[in-house]
């Protein structure tokens, strides 16, 4: 299968009625975060199935995917190449030499053309599981030497979160889901904090949501102290999404602490 059969594929699977539900619903009007984007009106199973299908598609192929006008054909893409790079980090090749090697290529790739990803569900079908996993296995990035290289990874995130651009920025912060899941709050927490100013409302949900999965999953104590530190610094939407797992009194006293 070739990336234009793919898109044939999905033209011919296109939903005027769902396209129309989805471009309200993704904020693709004027002056929107989506402003301008296209949509075939396929539901993520759909373009899942196509992706499963599509899964051994070379990477020079999902390049043309990822530089597709349709929404979802953009998602295939990114799903592809979540498939590989998940595929190449099974437990007996996390230190196979070329598996490193491929899955540093699929990473790259995913910077390189992180703008393709330029709404919230497509950062969030991917990030975690290609940037968030890559952040949780060895590396020969960025000079061949095979190692956690964690300085390195972090140069990584803090340039797309000094980036500028929205998709960017929210991928340094959900990516992080990944490292939480595997009992590493230090993401979370340097990443939520760096981005505790920023002005858009997805990022508020963002990094509150990371901060719900951070107290989940490492500690309700740690999300305490994150929250006592920066109660005056975050937004109403990101205390309200952190505080969801919290009991309703404790979550009551919370929205009504100085702010």
């Amino acid at each position: 299968m070739e990336a234009l059969e793919v898109i044939a594929r999905m033209e011919a699977m296109r939903n005027d009625a769902q396209r129309e539900v989805l471009m309200n619903f993704f904020k693709t009007g004027p002056g929107e975060y989506a402003d301008g984007d296209q949509f075939l009106g396929l539901r993520v199973p759909q373009t899942r199935a196509v992706a499963r299908d599509a899964r051994d598609l070379p990477l020079d192929e999902v390049v043309t995917l990822l530089g597709s006008e349709w929404h979802e054909v953009r998602l295939c893409g990114l799903l592809i190449m979540v498939d590989a790079f998940e595929r190449l980090s099974r437990s007996r090749l996390v230190l196979d030499p070329d598996a490193i090697k491929r899955r540093d290529e699929i990473l790259m790739m995913y910077l390189e053309h992180a703008e393709c990803a330029n709404n919230w569900d497509l950062v969030d079908l991917s990030a975690p599981k290609i940037l968030g996993g890559w952040l949780l296995l060895p590396t020969a990035l960025p000079d061949g030497t095979v190692d956690m290289n964690t300085a390195y990874k972090l140069r990584v995130l803090d340039s797309l979160a000094d980036s500028g651009n929205l998709w960017r920025q929210r991928m340094s912060v959900v990516c992080t889901w990944k490292t939480t899941q595997q009992g590493d709050p230090s993401y979370c927490l340097r990443y939520a904090e760096r981005h505790l100013s920023h002005p858009h409302d997805l990022m508020h949900k963002a990094v509150g949501w990371m901060l719900r999965e951070m107290g989940k999953r490492v500690g309700m104590e740690l999300l305490r102290q994150f929250l006592e530190r920066h109660l005056h610094e975050m937004s109403r939407t990101t205390l309200r999404y952190a505080i969801e797992k919290m009991t309703p009194a404790e979550r009551r006293q919370w929205l009504t602490a100085p702010h």
